[in-house]
C-alpha cells in the first residue's frame, strides 16, 4: 500500500510539472497583463462584443504571446481553471457571479490590488476581509495604507521587460506618460503639469490627452518614441508606481518626480534620477538635465542599474509562479492542475 501512494504521488507530481497552470482573470490593465503573460503559464481572458471594461479580448495593442486566450463571456462556465484573479472592486462583487460557474467560484482565488485607497489614505477598508482570498499588493506604499483586514496580503513588485531601443536623449525636452491627464485632474498632477510646463519644455503623449499633448503612442511603439527625450518627468501626486517609470527607467531616461508614495523608494535623489515635493526644484533639475546631457546620460545608467535589479522580469516572473502554485497547493482536493 505504502509503495502504491508513493508511485500514486510519483505520478501527480509528474502532472503537475508537465501542465501549465490556467489562470482565469480580466482583461484591465493591459501593460501589466502584458507582463504579467511572460510566465509558464496559461491566461484566459473573456471577450463580450460590446467590448465593455474587462471584456476587451486580447486587442491589437499589446504583442500577447500564444498563452493568452480569448473566451467568450458566455462560455467562461464551460472552461477548466486552476485559478481566479481579480483585479478589480467589479470583478470581484459583480462580474464573477455573471460569468463564473459555482464550481469556479470556489477555485483558488487572487486579488490584484494596483492602486492604492482612495477615500482615506490610512484608513480605508479593502473590500477584501477574508482568508479564502490572497491579496497581491503591487508596491510596499499601497500595503502600507490600505487597511487590508484579515485577508492574507503579499507584495509583488512591478517587473519589466528590456526594451531593444537604447536611450539617445538628443531632444532637449522632457516626456510625460500618462493617460486622460486633462479629465484626471489634481490626483495625477494636471496642475503641476501646466506650471513645470512654463518653465520646462514638456510633451505629454497618452490617451485622450487633446489639445494638451501628442495624443497615444501604443506601448509597442512607446519605447523608441520616449528615448529621443533628455528626461521622464511624472507628475502625479498619490498612485501607485507607474509601470511607464519602471519602463522609463529600464531604458536609461533620468526620472524626475514627486518623492511621494512609492516612488520615494525608488530614486535615489541625484543619483538615479530627482525627486522633491518642491516643484522650483524639480524644475531647476529638468533644466540642468536639458543644459547637461552628458550629466542626463550618467543618471539615466544609474537608473537603468536600479530598475535591472529591482523591477526584473524574472524576478516578477518567479515571484508570480511561486504564488501561483501555493495557492493551487491548498486546494482541499489536492488537485492541483485542471486535467
Amino acid at each position: 500500500m505504502a509503495l502504491l501512494l508513493f508511485v500514486f504521488k510519483l505520478f501527480h507530481i509528474t502532472i503537475i510539472m508537465q501542465d501549465k497552470l490556467k489562470v482565469f482573470t480580466w482583461h484591465i490593465h493591459g501593460s501589466y497583463l502584458y507582463y504579467l503573460s511572460q510566465g509558464n503559464y496559461d491566461i484566459y481572458i473573456p471577450t463580450k462584443s460590446e467590448r465593455t471594461e474587462g471584456y476587451y479580448g486580447r486587442g491589437e495593442t499589446f504583442r500577447f504571446g500564444p498563452n493568452v486566450y480569448e473566451v467568450s463571456a458566455e462560455l467562461v462556465k464551460e472552461q477548466e481553471f486552476d485559478i481566479i484573479l481579480y483585479q478589480t472592486n467589479k470583478n470581484y462583487l459583480v462580474d464573477q457571479y455573471e460569468i463564473l460557474s459555482s464550481e469556479q467560484r470556489r477555485l483558488p482565488k487572487i486579488y490584484i490590488e494596483h492602486d492604492p485607497p482612495r477615500l482615506h489614505p490610512t484608513d480605508t477598508k479593502h473590500i477584501l476581509d477574508t482568508p479564502d482570498v490572497t491579496l497581491v499588493h503591487v508596491t510596499h506604499f499601497n500595503s502600507l495604507m490600505w487597511d487590508s483586514n484579515q485577508t492574507p496580503t503579499v507584495v509583488i513588485e512591478h517587473g519589466v521587460t528590456e526594451p531593444d531601443i537604447a536611450y539617445t536623449g538628443e531632444l532637449n525636452r522632457g516626456i510625460v506618460v500618462i493617460n486622460n491627464l486633462p479629465a484626471r485632474g489634481r490626483l495625477l498632477g494636471l496642475d503641476i503639469f501646466m506650471e513645470v510646463r512654463k518653465h520646462v519644455p514638456l510633451d505629454l503623449v497618452g490617451m485622450g490627452t487633446g489639445e494638451m499633448g501628442l495624443g497615444e503612442v501604443l506601448h509597442p511603439h512607446l519605447p523608441k518614441f520616449i528615448s529621443q527625450y533628455r528626461f521622464f518627468f511624472n507628475p502625479i501626486r498619490y498612485t501607485s508606481l507607474g509601470l511607464a517609470v519602471c519602463e522609463a527607467m529600464m531604458m536609461g531616461l533620468p526620472v524626475v518626480g514627486l518623492a511621494t508614495t512609492e516612488l520615494s523608494t525608488v530614486i535615489a535623489n541625484g543619483k538615479s534620477g530627482f525627486i522633491h515635493t518642491d516643484i522650483k526644484y524639480l524644475i531647476d533639475k529638468m533644466n540642468f538635465l536639458i543644459n547637461h546631457q552628458e550629466a542626463a546620460q550618467n543618471i539615466g545608467e544609474c537608473g537603468r542599474a536600479m530598475a535591472l535589479s529591482r523591477f526584473n522580469i524574472n524576478r516578477f516572473i518567479k515571484d508570480w509562479e511561486h504564488l501561483f502554485n501555493k495557492v493551487v497547493s491548498k486546494r482541499p482536493s489536492g488537485i492541483f492542475i485542471s486535467a
